[in-house]
């Protein structure tokens, strides 16, 4: 597995823009707090880093990562934003659900975007066990948060004019 050699959140090949001119949304799911808490962190200080102003940062914490979807379609109904982060962590059981849940958080977050023509950025794990999903948020595989938040730059900054 490519994953298993490097950190996932090397970012020294990517330009990324000042934050400063952008607001965001970040909607942190509750649901396996041990996973989504470091998300949650990682993204805010990423923004914080590349020069977000705090009070540009609406923050949102729904039950699970089901609810991710509906929140970012609230903020984007309610404020005006450049971009959304959706930070979530669901891990295979033995039953099906684990599907179901995230077919339908993929698709949500793929259907907001589009509806409201803003980037709504995929910051969710998905992963096999607890240990995949802590290696994934601030463990040896970097952390996914704080690439949702580059992510959510990068795609706000985008000017096609």
């Amino acid at each position: 597995m490519a994953t298993s050699l490097k950190s996932l959140s090397d970012f020294s090949h990517i330009e990324v823009p000042s934050a400063k001119p952008y607001r965001f949304g970040i909607v942190a799911a509750q649901w396996n707090a041990a996973v989504t808490g470091p998300l949650y962190e990682g993204a805010y200080h990423a923004l914080l880093k590349h020069g977000a102003l705090e009070e540009n940062i609406t923050v949102i914490q729904v039950p699970g990562s089901f609810e991710l979807t509906s929140a970012a379609d609230i903020l984007l109904s309610s404020k005006a934003l450049d971009a959304v982060i959706c930070l979530g962590c669901v891990i295979q059981g033995e039953t099906p659900h684990f599907t179901f849940i995230c077919n339908a958080v993929a698709n949500g977050v793929t259907n907001v975007s589009i509806k409201h023509n803003k980037p709504v950025i995929f910051g969710v794990l998905t992963t096999d066990n607890l240990q995949q999903a802590l290696e994934r948020a601030g463990g040896k595989h970097g952390n996914k948060g704080e690439e949702a938040a580059v992510t959510a730059i990068v795609m706000a900054a985008i000017d096609i004019r």
